[in-house]
C-alpha cells in the first residue's frame, strides 16, 4: 500500500495501483496496515478499488474493519438500507447542508469505524467534509469548553412526521420494545398525544479517545440545536408547536440553556478545520468517528455515497 499526495490536505490518501486487483483481495492483504493508518491518521482515502455494489461494499468494510458491520439503530436521520447493514447517506435534499458531526454523538453508545462508498458522485458539489475532533477540541475558547464539560448537553427529541416517527427511530412498532431499548440506553421516556414519543438523555460532550488517550469534542449540540434550523423555519415551528414540541433540540445537562453564540463559535470552528475533497466513483473513505467529524455539502444532480459502521463502543 502506497500514499500519494495529490491532496496535501487529506490526512491519508492511498491509490491502489493495478487494475486487476480484486478490492476483497486488496483489503485481505493490507487490512492490519489500514488499521495501522487509521490509529495514527484517523482518516483515510482509498482510490483506485474496483467496487460496483452495495455487497462488495459491505465485504470489503467487514474484512478491513474485521468483524461485522452495524444495524443503524436509534436513527436521527432518513436512509435507505441494504444487505449487508450498509445504508444510503442521510437521505437530506441536496440543497440542504449537514453540518459536521460525528456518528451517533447523541447517544451513550457509538461506532468507532465508519466508511462511505462513492457509487456516484454528484454533478457538482456533494462533498463529505471532515474535521479533526481533537484540534475542535483545543481551538473552543477554554470558558466555552468547561462549561460543556461540567454540564454536559441534554438532547430533547419529539418523534413524528415532522422529523423521523418513532417507529423508524427505533426500528419498530412495539412499545414495550422501545421502552426497554431506552431503558438499556439512558433515556428518558414519555408518551405523547397522538401516539406521540419524547425522550431525553444527557450525554457528556467531550470523550477520551481509547486508542489515542486524547480529548476529543464529541457531542451533537450545534446540530441539534434550534439555531441549527433556517431561522424562518425554526420560528414557524416555534409559534406553531412550542419551543417543548420541537422534534429535537439541545439544553446543557442541568436544564439551563445554551448560549447562542457559544454555538455560532462552535459551528465557526468546524467551518475553519473542515477539509474537503471531490469525491471520485468508487472512491472509498474510512474515519475514525472519535477522531474525525463529517458532514455534507449541498449538490445538483444524482448523487449516492453508501455508509457502512463497525465497532459499537461507549457504556
Amino acid at each position: 500500500m502506497s500514499s500519494c499526495s495529490d491532496n496535501a490536505n487529506f490526512p491519508y490518501l492511498t491509490e491502489v495501483a493495478g487494475s486487476g486487483i480484486k478490492a476483497l483481495d486488496w483489503a485481505v492483504a493490507n487490512k492490519d496496515e489500514v488499521e495501522a493508518t487509521l490509529r495514527e491518521q484517523g482518516a483515510m482515502l482509498i482510490r483506485g478499488l474496483k467496487i460496483n455494489s452495495s455487497k462488495q461494499f459491505s465485504q470489503l468494510l467487514k474484512t478491513l474493519f474485521d468483524g461485522e458491520l452495524l444495524q443503524y439503530t436509534y436513527r436521527s436521520t432518513p436512509r435507505t438500507e441494504f444487505k449487508g447493514n450498509v445504508y444510503t447517506a442521510t437521505e437530506y435534499h441536496a440543497d440542504q447542508e449537514i453540518a459536521q458531526h460525528n456518528e451517533n454523538a447523541y447517544a451513550n453508545r457509538w461506532p468507532l469505524r465508519l466508511g462511505f462508498f462513492c457509487m456516484l458522485p454528484a454533478q457538482t458539489g456533494g462533498q463529505t467534509p471532515i474535521a479533526d475532533s481533537r484540534e475542535i477540541y483545543r481551538q473552543i475558547p477554554k470558558d466555552i469548553r468547561e462549561e460543556f464539560e461540567r454540564k454536559g448537553v441534554k438532547y430533547i427529541r419529539n418523534y413524528s412526521e415532522i422529523d423521523l416517527p418513532w417507529s423508524e427511530v427505533f426500528g419498530t412498532e412495539d412499545k414495550q420494545q422501545v421502552e426497554q431499548f431506552c431503558h438499556d440506553n439512558r433515556l428518558t421516556v414519555q408518551w405523547t398525544d397522538n401516539n406521540g414519543l419524547r425522550t431525553t438523555q444527557v450525554n457528556p460532550a467531550t470523550q477520551l479517545h481509547p486508542h489515542q488517550q486524547v480529548k476529543v469534542w464529541f457531542n451533537q449540540a450545534h446540530l441539534f440545536h434550534v439555531s441549527n434550523l433556517n431561522p424562518e423555519l425554526a420560528a414557524n415551528l416555534i409559534s406553531t408547536l412550542g419551543e417543548e414540541n420541537l422534534p429535537r433540540n439541545t439544553t446543557f445537562g442541568d436544564d439551563s440553556p445554551i448560549d447562542n453564540d457559544y454555538l455560532r463559535i462552535i459551528r465557526e470552528i468546524y467551518q475553519q478545520q473542515k477539509i474537503a475533497f471531490d469525491w471520485q466513483k468508487s472512491d472509498v473513505m474510512l474515519l475514525d468517528n472519535m477522531l474525525f467529524t463529517h458532514g455534507r455539502e449541498t449538490y445538483t444532480g444524482p448523487r449516492k455515497i453508501l455508509v457502512g459502521m463497525a465497532r459499537p463502543y461507549g457504556d
